[in-house]
């Protein structure tokens, strides 16, 4: 027999431990702020802040259509062809190479290739959620990129993408997009109990506290997958509740996989002990059901009137 270990590169769940994963990471993480931005600047106001996220395509990450005067733009990420693509409604396209490059020259291009495209834009060049102080338009760092590990996180993202959209299916109570949070960097569906939620503290690095109080005006139950950082620094299925009720950490969850992480407040399914099961996909949904029925049942949501039937 051939482990799922050990299947070629066409595997659908495939291996991210391996080659540039942390730097990578790192460089898409501050590059998707770059796009994430444009969006913000762009975008009429949307609640939750959902007018923001990235969205997952057949080739990457995209901002989706943003208006621009009479004419809309949209900026892909391509993990096929690793390059970066802007596209304007009036047939123009520019592009340039995702690779080994200086911070400050990758957004020097972008505007640039922007500019090419008569689009205008002010960003705020501060990278949110991030403890140190990194500007995106000044900083020299140079971003590595390595194209085998982008195109295995784009194909395990296509595969996030999917279940968690299954898994918003049930629900019929407010329920956000899946979408790409490129503060973050973590793919998220949020559902809603319909009550007002305590204000929200705050704290995020570079980040108004408005901004969260927003996002958190109301009680959820959030899922997600990302692939890590220094806290965790392995790729995981998350889950989560805000406010969390009393006994949640405490939930039994599945698949047995799943453990509470008391330092992020989240349950985790390591992406790796996904990848090895016999039906990756039935484990994911295990734990995404597992886990907001925690949150519903200890916080007494009103199950009949949000979910759908059989």
């Amino acid at each position: 027999m051939t482990s799922r270990s050990d299947k070629s590169d066409s595997d659908p769940w495939p291996r991210l431990d391996v080659g540039g994963h942390a730097e990578t990471s790192q460089s898409l993480l501050l590059w998707g702020q770059i796009l994430g931005k444009t969006r913000l600047a762009l975008s009429p106001m949307v609640n939750h802040w959902w007018q923001v996220p990235l969205m997952v395509t057949a080739r990457g990450l995209s901002t989706t259509p943003m208006p621009i005067g009479d004419r809309v733009l949209d900026i892909e990420l391509d993990f096929i062809d690793h390059r970066l693509v802007a596209r304007t409604s009036d047939g123009a396209v520019e592009s340039m190479s995702l690779c080994d490059q200086a911070l400050s020259g990758f957004h020097a291009e972008y505007m640039g290739r922007l500019t090419k495209l008569g689009v205008s834009v002010t960003i705020n060049p501060i990278a949110v959620e991030m403890v140190d102080l990194v500007r995106l338009d000044r900083d020299a760092r140079v971003c590595r990129y390595d194209p085998d590990w982008s195109n295995r996180f784009f194909r395990a993202l296509i595969q996030a993408d999917r279940l968690l959209k299954e898994f918003r299916g049930r629900f019929v109570g407010k329920a956000s997009p899946v979408h790409f949070f490129w503060g973050g960097f973590d793919l998220a569906v949020t559902r809603f109990s319909g009550r007002r939620a305590p204000l929200h503290p705050g704290g995020i690095p570079h980040i108004a506290d408005r901004v969260m109080q927003e996002a958190y005006s109301q009680e959820v139950s959030s899922a997600g997958f990302w692939p890590g950082d220094a806290r965790f620094p392995e790729p995981a299925f998350y889950a989560y509740a805000y406010p969390a009720p009393a006994g949640f950490a405490d939930a039994a969850i599945r698949p047995a996989a799943a453990r509470y992480e008391p330092t992020l407040g989240e349950f985790l399914l390591p992406y790796a002990a996904v990848r090895s099961a016999p039906d990756p996909s039935a484990d994911v949904l295990a734990f995404l059901q597992s886990t907001y029925e925690a949150a519903a049942d200890l916080g007494k949501w009103d199950r009949a009137r949000l979910e759908r039937g059989p």
